[in-house]
């Protein structure tokens, strides 16, 4: 399985780095099985992050036909916090998160992702505010998905059913909520994809135990308490 994490301007770099870790080292974990690489709409490129004067490379261009995994990130504001994921009529300037993640609906990212969740043997994961990418692009609606706590009424008010879990599962769409999640995401995607015996040797690796109940639209609906 090849997985493409997604750079934009103005990425969180933990949205990106976390997941990334986690899935390159279950590719060495499990040889053969899965690669793991950063890719942006444009092609091979300098990718500026929302932090200061961190970059990172892309080097080549998502391309939902050969990606099994399509993981998309946050992004981060000028005062260095993934947190406010407003929407695109958030207040702020132009480098606030809800701006940065708007400007994304301007590039190639919406109809590459559109293909990919058109794909059925293609999963598309997010990261953070990484789900209202999708969701502001009108991709999702009706889809259970999650983003940080601070974004959750923005995801709702597109039309996706926003939950306020650590990991949502929605078959091909797999959401983790704030920052951190990134990490609880790669390990899941680890567990669901190659196995929890792979999956725990990661966590492992990494002494971090997961955290929180990965919520799926299964079971009874519980009563009010």
């Amino acid at each position: 399985m090849l997985c493409q994490i997604v750079l934009f301007d103005g990425f969180d770099p933990l949205d990106v780095i976390a997941p990334y870790e986690v899935l390159f080292a279950g590719s060495m974990a499990a040889p053969g099985q899965l690669s793991v690489e950063l890719v942006s709409a444009e092609g091979p490129r300098e990718v500026p992050s929302g932090a200061g004067l961190l970059t990172l490379r892309a080097t080549g261009r998502l391309d939902p036909r050969r990606a099994g995994l399509v993981l998309v990130p946050g992004a981060v504001g000028p005062l260095g916090t993934g947190a406010d994921t407003g929407g695109p009529g958030g207040p702020g300037g132009e480098d606030t998160v809800p701006a940065l993640l708007a400007r994304s609906l301007s590039t190639g990212l919406p109809a590459l992702l559109k293909e990919a969740l058109e794909r059925p043997e293609t999963i598309v994961a997010t990261v953070c505010g990484g789900s209202l990418v999708p969701a502001m692009a009108g991709l999702i609606e009706g889809r259970h998905v999650t983003t940080n706590h601070l974004g959750l009424d923005a995801l709702a008010a597109t039309g996706a059913v926003a939950v306020d879990a650590r990991i949502v599962d929605d078959g091909d769409l797999v959401s983790g909520a704030g920052v951190t999640s990134g990490l609880d995401l790669g390990l899941y995607l680890l567990e669901r994809e190659l196995g929890p015996r792979i999956a725990h040797a990661v966590e492992r690796l990494f002494a971090h135990e997961r955290r929180g109940t990965v919520w799926r639209a299964t079971g009874p609906v519980p009563a009010a308490f």
